[in-house]
């Protein structure tokens, strides 16, 4: 039930309204978006809880914002 316009939040159906639901996807999308280990400089950072990340390259665990590392 995957929509080219909303993506993953289509599971929601006709609930919630757009606009929340568009807030939502682009949530999701920076959260699941591979993101850049500032200790190592790779791509495999893997978000573990709300503001807790661990690379899987060098296995240090460091913090960042809710759900990107930063900018």
């Amino acid at each position: 039930m995957k929509t080219k316009k909303l993506g993953s939040v289509a599971r929601f159906g006709a609930r919630y309204g757009k606009r929340t639901k568009t807030k939502f996807m682009n949530v999701e999308k920076a959260q699941k978006a591979p993101q850049k280990c500032p200790y190592c400089s790779r791509t495999v950072v893997k978000r573990l809880a709300a503001g807790i990340f661990q690379c899987k390259k060098c296995d240090s665990k460091f913090t960042g914002k809710a759900y990107k590392i930063g900018e």
